[in-house]
């Protein structure tokens, strides 16, 4: 059975081309514009890995990931943050919240496929 990927992206463009770029690979995409649609999705869909911006409307990506990590029936999926923050603080505050892994923006997209395959195969 197909791996199922929640993107949870503000931005649609990026949010499209990754899916694109995730289902031609073989993967189940979903997407998500903003936080609180996040969490319904993770919820409903219950998804191998969430790729997670930080800055998203209604609820900030370091808090989705929290409430993903401690949730009793999600704190196994994967999460890689994915986001134009680059400050030392933004990626501690993302670990400490439990994600996986922290990726910049603009992505290289080799690297970021790498940590997918990493976690989820």
């Amino acid at each position: 059975m197909a791996k199922k990927v929640l993107i949870v992206e503000d931005e649609e463009l990026i949010a499209k081309v990754l899916s694109i770029r995730l289902e031609s690979l073989g993967y189940k995409v979903v997407y998500a514009l903003d936080g609180e649609a996040g969490l319904d999705s993770v919820k409903k869909e219950k998804p191998d890995l969430v790729i997670l911006d930080i800055g998203l409307p209604r609820l900030d990506g370091n808090t989705l990931c929290e409430l993903i990590k401690t949730g009793e029936s999600t704190k196994g999926i994967k999460v890689i943050m994915l986001t134009g923050k680059r400050l030392v603080g933004d990626m501690e505050n993302s670990f400490s919240a439990g994600a996986d892994f922290y990726v910049n923006k603009p992505y290289e997209w080799p690297r970021l496929l790498a940590h997918i395959k990493q976690l989820i195969g």
